[in-house]
């Protein structure tokens, strides 16, 4: 079986996107420790029409 070129965003990478953000870290920063890429935090951030300001975990997950 091929690796997957992705990784799938868990509630656990959501808590860290939100506990990252609201400490002021970059987008490059929290993909770096989550090991994305800047652009899957970007979709996560479009997909529930937040910003780094304003995007919590939870809001993240209902979008699924």
């Amino acid at each position: 079986m091929a690796k997957r070129k992705y990784k799938r965003l868990h509630y656990e990478d959501r808590q860290t996107i939100e506990a990252m953000s609201k400490q002021g870290s970059s987008v490059s920063d929290i993909a770096k420790v989550l090991g994305t890429h800047r652009d899957t935090i970007y979709r996560e951030f479009k997909r529930c029409n937040a910003t780094l300001k304003t995007y919590t975990a939870a809001a993240g997950q209902q979008a699924l």
